[in-house]
């Protein structure tokens, strides 16, 4: 068994290229219930090290990163693979740029767009218009078996 590496705040090219896969995050924002109730969600990992989603503009994890910015993802490997995982916490910005095209990008590496159905799905995805929320990890810790 290997012991878990101390936490860090920035992830390492290891971690980012583990991040660009197409694996669910599982976010938990602040101000929300107690227990935290994480939610499955896409992701992207940017080359400055950052973790950005989408999400609409009006819905609630929304409103509570507007209230208190804090958050965490956790990402896991698959059944089937060598016991990994990477959890991410820091304050979050909500942008109102660049939304529709991560949520593009995202959906064209979770899914099958020559699917027409979808397809028609994501076109749903950009109505109303989503917002980018931005992580900054100020914590990192992993694991790996």
């Amino acid at each position: 068994m290997t012991t878990p590496r101390p936490g860090t705040d920035v992830l390492t090219a290891e971690d980012l290229e583990f991040l660009r896969r197409p694996l669910h995050g599982f976010l938990t924002v602040a101000a929300g219930p107690v227990p935290p109730q994480p939610r499955p969600v896409w992701f992207e990992a940017t080359d400055e090290g950052e973790i950005q989603l989408f999400s609409e503009p009006d819905a609630l994890k929304v409103r509570r990163l507007t209230r208190d910015p804090r958050a965490s993802i956790v990402v896991a490997a698959p059944v089937g693979e060598r016991e990994r995982w990477i959890a991410i916490a820091g304050r979050t910005t909500v942008a109102t740029g660049g939304g529709p095209e991560l949520a593009r990008r995202l959906a064209a590496r979770y899914w099958d767009l020559g699917d027409p159905v979808r397809a028609e799905n994501l076109a749903g995805l950009l109505v109303p218009e989503p917002v980018r929320l931005v992580l900054r990890p100020e914590t990192v810790r992993r694991y790996r078996f």
